[in-house]
């Protein structure tokens, strides 16, 4: 006998899977959540983070869904190698700018979201596609309980507790890289300097690579050596212009 229909995955029409999410087994007669999930298939996106048979995309995730918590719900279908929560889908964003310290990070929302979660195999998606809508996947347990409330905002002021010791030790080391960074700066100007002489004229003569070629520096000392250069020979262009007008006159006196 064929199974009923509500014992399969329901398909919507976007090619998303319907899976519901019960957040304890205690909430039998609470409403249940829906997450969207579907295989990440973009495959104008190169990303190594995210690999196109091994990658399941979920929409709808609740703000109580942490990536530890998505990764212990999802691991029934296979091992979970990464999980990705973002504000709304996109590339995956890479480190543009490294932290200055693990105590100051950027604040997220308390929003639903979306994730890409990484399997370990492809099955692991097949499976996550495949499992049937009226069958809830729990996220608070008695084993892995996840706070809410009150329970959650204590625990959130908790953790945002910093330890002088901890923070004295992050701020020396982060001092430590910026004077090492400052010496390694001023060795290389130093070297450069070396490199680059100016001459009598202004001319700083460049040696890079295996050629040597002569360039104008563009700076303070060389412009004021040039306007004196070419004032001087102003100078004694007029100076023989009227030595010049000077001769042609007592000439023409001595003419008449």
């Amino acid at each position: 006998m064929a199974p009923s229909a509500d014992q399969h995955a329901r398909v919507t029409p976007g090619g998303f899977t319907v899976l519901s999410l019960r957040f304890s087994e205690d909430d039998a007669h609470a409403a249940l959540h829906q997450l969207c999930v579907k295989e990440h298939r973009v495959r104008s996106e190169s990303n190594t983070k995210r690999p196109l048979d091994r990658t399941l995309f979920v929409l709808n995730v609740p703000p109580y869904c942490s990536e530890s918590v998505l990764t212990e719900i999802f691991s029934r279908f296979g091992p979970v190698l990464s999980v990705e929560l973002r504000e709304r889908p996109g590339a995956s964003e890479s480190q543009k700018h490294s932290a200055v310290s693990k105590y100051f990070t950027d604040k997220h929302r308390q929003c639903f979201r979306v994730a890409y979660i990484v399997f370990k195999h492809a099955s692991g998606v097949n499976a996550a596609k495949r499992h049937p809508e009226n069958d809830p996947l729990i996220v608070s347990t008695a084993e892995r309980r996840v706070r809410t409330g009150i329970h959650k905002w204590i625990q959130q002021y908790s953790d945002s507790m910093i330890k002088a010791s901890s923070l004295q030790q992050d701020i020396d080391q982060f001092m430590n890289d910026y004077d090492t960074q400052k010496e390694e700066e001023a060795e290389r100007q130093s070297k450069e300097a070396e490199q680059q002489q100016e001459d009598e004229e202004g001319w700083v003569k460049v040696t890079k690579g295996s050629r040597g070629v002569k360039v104008r520096p563009h700076s303070e000392t060389a412009n004021e050596r040039t306007l004196q250069k070419e004032k001087k020979k102003k100078e004694r262009k007029e100076l023989l212009n009227f030595y010049t007008w000077q001769h042609r006159n007592t000439q023409k006196e001595r003419e008449s």
